[in-house]
Order: C-alpha cells, then structure tokens, then sequence
C-alpha cells in the first residue's frame, strides 16, 4: 500500500471532493481519481460513492480513515520530536570537568553554548582527572574534561590544548621585574603547591632539581594557589589557563624555565556516538 494513495486517501476524506483535494495535493483531479481507484482494490473495498451529485466516503472509508489519522498523528508527533531535538538537543548535557578547568574555561564555554542551545539542561560535576575518567567511562557523564590522562579502560582521549606554566609572584616580589624566572631562582621562596597527589604538581615539582624550594602551603585548587600568592604568602608555577580566567590584582606572571608543560584533554567513552549536544560544546571549547 503505497504512501502516495494513503495521502490522497486522506485528502480526500478532508474535503470531501476530488477537485479540492487534487489542489492541496498539487496534482489533477484525474490523477486523484485514479489513486481512489488503486486504493479501492488494495484494500479490497468501496471508499467513495455519489449521493445526490455529492461525493460520500462509505462506512468502510470512515472506518479505514480513523486508522489512517491515528497514523498520521504519529507521524506529526515524530516529526515535531525531530523538530525538538534539532533545536534543543536529545535531553540533558552531562560534563565532567576537573575543577581548575570548570573554574576557568566553563563559564564562557557555557555562555558560547547558550547562544545556540538556550534552553537545554547541562549539568557539570567536578573531580579530579582520575574521577572524571571513571564517570565518563561509565556514562555517567557524556565528556570530560581533564588534565591527566591514567589508565582508566573505556575511554578515547583528544588532546585539547597544551601551554608552558608560569610562575606567579606578588606584585612587590624581588623577581616580578624578572624576563624569565628559573627553577633557581625559587631556591628559599615560600612556595605554595598543590596537594600531593594531584596529577598536575608531578611535573612542576620535577622541574626542581635540586629542590631547595620551602613549600609551607598546599592547597587543593590551581585558583586557591594564585588567589594566595596575591595576598603575598608565597610564589608558585601554575597552569596559565587558570591565571588568565582569574585576572587578580597584586600578582605578577612570568615565564617559567624549564618548560613545564600543562595539557587539557576531551574525554569521551569508547564506542559512543557524539550528540549534537556534545558537538556543539565541544566546538565551543576549541573556539576559545
């Protein structure tokens, strides 16, 4: 039963004339009759006769047409589905991200997402990378965003971005009128670390070797850290990322050698298809 006589079965049965319907449908009334006609001997039954020089669908034509509206409702209810996802995306857009990461990068992130999905739910959970990595790999999140790669199983990794540290001093620091600030030139300083375990302070501690630093404060957040040295009580190397979301007074940023590299990665579990949701966020990221 071809979808061509369902339509103008339909049409038909709205307008209750041939001629009327053959206009809607953009056709000749010729051809209406004839698709009537195949119909008629598809199903095996009368749909139409004349009463009175009037066109009158028959007790089996009202009885078929209640089926045929029943089906095209479900066709508008699909296509106004469709419609809902185009425009507003299928659900809600779980993110994980590291905490230095949803402190710096998300708002705005957020607000370029907004301009093209205003009304979708987002939800963001904060861990660190190795708590990111499980929730995206078992869904619970759609991506994450981390600054560690583990061994977490499941995942497919892209690396995001990559930037050299800095290091941050007060503003009154006998080295904020330095170009560049060696590991050396720390030897003595109060330095503020992040705390021990935190993927991110191996590589800046390997950096000092020897290591004559006085690291007197660790603090769990890359923002905690800079937020304390422009109170003056200590200097630091820091991911710049996080330095330039804060924009703080009384803090100055200097090149820092060695290099110590700071990575950003987009985390997706393996074998899953990317949403529109998801690709527009992460559109959204790389345009930063």
């Amino acid at each position: 039963m071809r979808w061509k006589l369902i339509e103008t079965f339909r049409a038909v049965m709205l307008t209750r004339s041939m001629t009327v319907a053959a206009d809607e449908l953009h056709t000749s009334q010729s051809n209406v009759s004839r698709a009537i006609g195949q119909l008629e001997t598809a199903v095996g039954f009368r749909l139409f006769v004349r009463l009175g020089g009037r066109l009158a669908p028959t007790p089996e034509a009202e009885a078929f047409f209640q089926s045929v509206q029943r089906w095209f409702l479900g066709m508008e209810a699909l296509t106004d589905s469709a419609k809902q996802i185009r425009e507003v995306g299928a659900g809600t857009l779980r993110i994980g991200a590291v905490a230095s990461l949803a402190m710096s990068v998300m708002p705005e992130a957020m607000r370029a997402f907004r301009r093209r999905y205003p009304d979708t739910p987002v939800s963001i959970h904060t861990g660190d990378s190795s708590t990111v990595a499980k929730w995206t790999a078992n869904r619970y999140v759609d991506l994450g965003l981390v600054t560690n790669l583990d061994d977490t199983p499941g995942l497919q990794s892209r690396l995001w971005a990559e930037e050299n540290g800095v290091c941050i001093v007060p503003s009154g620091h006998r080295l904020a009128r330095k170009r560049v600030v060696l590991s050396s030139d720390l030897d003595d300083e109060s330095f503020i670390s992040l705390n021990k375990g935190d993927g991110t302070r191996v590589p800046i501690d390997a950096a000092f070797s020897p290591d004559r630093r006085r690291q007197t404060i660790d603090a769990p957040y890359s923002a905690v850290v800079c937020r304390m040295v422009s109170f003056g009580l200590g200097v630091s190397v820091v991911n710049p990322l996080v330095v330039r979301h804060l924009d703080l007074a009384g803090m100055k940023v200097l090149p820092f050698e060695p290099h110590v590299k700071f990575a950003r990665y987009i985390i997706t579990a393996q074998q899953q298809a990317a949403s529109a949701l998801m690709t527009e966020f992460v559109a959204c990221l790389d345009g930063m």
